[in-house]
This record gives C-alpha cells, sequence and structure tokens, in this order.
C-alpha cells in the first residue's frame, strides 16, 4: 500500500485546472451584439377606457387609442363575457387543475367544441391553452418526417416550429403566390406519387393584412392530394360568411386552426377538422395532452363571445367597410395603400429606425400603433400595423392622418 502524503506532486503546486466552459456565454456575446435600437422592452398598460390604453411607466401620459391589439370586435370588456367569466370563475374554480385527459375536462369545455364545430360546420373541435401550442399540435397531426411540408413564406412562426418538430421537409412558396405553389405540388408528387404532403397557409396574415384566395387553395391542394392546415387565428369573427372565416364551406380544408386572443375577445385556441383528424389529435398530440386544460371562466366567455358573434353575423362585413375607407383615406393621403382587405393594415416605412420615429410621432398624439421590424419582417420593411376594432371613436382616422402627417 502507498501512503498519501497529501502533497500534490514534487513540487507541492496544485495542478493545472481547467474551467468548463460558461453555457451562458455564447447568449451574453449575442446579446453583447445586438443594436440598442433593436432590444425588445415589455411595457405595462392599462385599461384608459373604450378602445384606451394608459402606460403605467408613464403617469404623465394621458390615455393612448389602441390602434395596436387584435380585439377587432371590442368585446374584451364586453359585459357578457366577463358576466359568463365570473360565472365560471364562481363554479368552476381558477384553474382546470389538469389535463383534459386526467382531470381537468369540465362541460363547459364540451360545450364551445360543440358550438365551435356546428359554427364552423367541422366534426370535431379540440380546445388548447394557446394557439402557439394549437399549431404545433396541428402541423404534428398532419406531417411527419416522411412527409413533404409547402408552407407560404410569411406563415406565422407557431407554424415554422411545429414543421421542425415534426421531422419534416419544408419548403416555402411565394406569399400568396398559387402558381409558385402549383409547380412545387406537381414537382412532388412526380418525385414521389406516395409522399404525405401539407400545405400551410393563413387566412389573415398577421403583419401583411392580406389574405389568399382560400377557395382556389383549397382546390389545388384537393387536386394534388395534399392535406391543408389553413391558421384562420386572425379571421375568424371577421372575415367569411358571418364572421366564419375563409375555410367555410371548403371541405378540402384539412384542419383549421383558431384563437380567442384576437376577435374572440379572450384568449386560448382551438383546432377545428372532421372525425379522423380530430380522433388522432386526440390520441396523438402531446400539445394536447400534456397540458393543462384551458381555463373554465376563458372557456365560457368564448361561448360567450361566439353567442355575440352569432347573433351579429354583419359585424365583419362592417369592420371590412370601414377598413376600406381607411386603406383609400391613407393611400389619397400619399402613403402605400395597406394590402388586404381585412383589419390589419400594413403601413410600410422602411428602414426600422423611421418606423419607431414614426410609432413615437403617434404616441405624442394619443395614438398607440406598434413598429413591426426585423427579425418579424425582412429587412428595410419595417412598418407600422395599424389594427381596426369595431369600438373605435368616430374621428378616429382624422386623427391618424393628422399625426401621420406627409408621406415621406
Amino acid at each position: 500500500m502507498v501512503a498519501c502524503s497529501g502533497q500534490q506532486g514534487q513540487s507541492g503546486a496544485d495542478p493545472a485546472v481547467t474551467l468548463p466552459p460558461d453555457p451562458l456565454a455564447p447568449l451574453a456575446a449575442a446579446l453583447a451584439a445586438l443594436p440598442a435600437a433593436r432590444r425588445r422592452q415589455l411595457r405595462d398598460f392599462e385599461p384608459g377606457g373604450t378602445a384606451e390604453l394608459r402606460p403605467q411607466a408613464d403617469p404623465a401620459m394621458g390615455a393612448l387609442l389602441d390602434l395596436a391589439s387584435n380585439d377587432y370586435l371590442g368585446l374584451g370588456r364586453h359585459p357578457q363575457l366577463l358576466a359568463a367569466a365570473r360565472q365560471a370563475l364562481e363554479r368552476d374554480g381558477v384553474g382546470s387543475g389538469g389535463s383534459r385527459l386526467v382531470s381537468g375536462s369540465r362541460p363547459v369545455h364540451s360545450a364551445l367544441e360543440r358550438r365551435l364545430a356546428d359554427w364552423l360546420g367541422r366534426e370535431r373541435v379540440l380546445l388548447f391553452p394557446s394557439g402557439f401550442q394549437a399549431n404545433l399540435a396541428a402541423v404534428g397531426a398532419l406531417a411527419d418526417r416522411h412527409s413533404l411540408v409547402i408552407a407560404d413564406r410569411l406563415c406565422h412562426h407557431s407554424l415554422l416550429v411545429g414543421v421542425q418538430a415534426s421531422g419534416a421537409r419544408l419548403q416555402r412558396f411565394g406569399h400568396n403566390d398559387l402558381a409558385d405553389l402549383e409547380r412545387r405540388l406537381g414537382q412532388a408528387r412526380a418525385q414521389a406519387p406516395n409522399q404525405r404532403l401539407l400545405v400551410i397557409s393563413e387566412s389573415l396574415f398577421s403583419m401583411e393584412g392580406s389574405q389568399p384566395d382560400a377557395g382556389a387553395l383549397a382546390r389545388l391542394c384537393a387536386e394534388h392530394g395534399a392535406a391543408l392546415l389553413l391558421d384562420e387565428a386572425h379571421a375568424l369573427g371577421v372575415l367569411g360568411p358571418g364572421g366564419r372565416g375563409l375555410a367555410w364551406g371548403q371541405a378540402a380544408v384539412t384542419l383549421v386552426s383558431g384563437t380567442f386572443g384576437k376577435a374572440f375577445g379572450g384568449g386560448g385556441a382551438f383546432l377545428a377538422t372532421g372525425a379522423i383528424a380530430g380522433e388522432w389529435l386526440l390520441q396523438q398530440a402531446g400539445a394536447f395532452r400534456y397540458t393543462t386544460a384551458l381555463a373554465p371562466a376563458l372557456a365560457a366567455a368564448a361561448l360567450a363571445a361566439l353567442d355575440l358573434i352569432e347573433a351579429n353575423p354583419g359585424w365583419g362585413a362592417a369592420l371590412m367597410e370601414r377598413a376600406e375607407r381607411w386603406r383609400t383615406a391613407l393611400a389619397a393621403a400619399g402613403w402605400p395603400r395597406p394590402p388586404g382587405q381585412g383589419p390589419i393594415l400594413s403601413l410600410l416605412v422602411g428602414e426600422e429606425q423611421a418606423a419607431l420615429a414614426l410609432q413615437q410621432r403617434l404616441e405624442g398624439h394619443g395614438l398607440l400603433a406598434v413598429a413591426i421590424r426585423p427579425p418579424t419582417v425582412p429587412p428595410g420593411t419595417s412598418r407600422l400595423r395599424l389594427v381596426l376594432r369595431q369600438d373605435l371613436p368616430a374621428g378616429s382616422l382624422k386623427r391618424l392622418l393628422e399625426a401621420l402627417g406627409e408621406a415621406p
């Protein structure tokens, strides 16, 4: 046996110690390289009245007219939604306490799913706590590592994350360019006749305000045997007959993704589809199985919003007419005409500093409209994202045009 002397080698010096790398060093370096103007900041707002918000960090600033949120129909503080949510809170508590497949399913969840299925003409609806989760589940249900996904170039980030998680191969077609999509579908079928194909698009693109020809898109997918996932998050409640979206009546749309956080004025999301895809989602979707069920109060509020939307089928059309007047007035004032026909008006500015300066200028005039910058949009295409709401007061367009001033 060799006795231990307690010495570290003949010299008595400690051996050189190699420290492991700092796992956060790459993040720190990337943050240091991020230009100050590109850094995002959180801002807290308090309700300041109908269609108004008050910046909490600046008490001297008056209430800002909200031209930024997605509460298109102004239902977020509607008395019927508040009453429905309040009753559900008293009856069911704040949260569900578990996933739908454990102990979290409540009668209000099933009631909302049935109502939505009837309203949209679909066989099955499943609820999700968020639109991001719903889109992850949707892509994963329709694509796997053997599939090819062909997605509109401007599809939402959540859909692209879903493609990545599925392991499918991804191609991008030009924004709303059905000729490009048809070419890619034809090539895919010629190269692999039995390959699973999934096409992904949106019915109202959140940063552009544009829409596809949903009927032509659905027919094209049917001709090539491709499943079609249509994200209707920003369209439901506004576009289509009675606000039912652009997938209404389109049997070739395999799966519809929708949310309650926009025109429905609340929170949460859903997927609407046929019986086979719906049952597959229930059995396979981890984004549904392994998450706490949608809060009952949010489900109750969504039911109340659906009641109001069904009782007022002209709301969406009226908002579209108002949006057309705004687009025409902006173009007449020398600004690029915002694309599309819906309540999202994308006002192209160009460089991000110019867009930020315009945002600040509008805030100085009491208007909240947020600059959208890279990486959300490509460099050189920064814009103000103007959002029309049903509850905007008369004279809002005049205030906007005065605040914008002369077009550059």
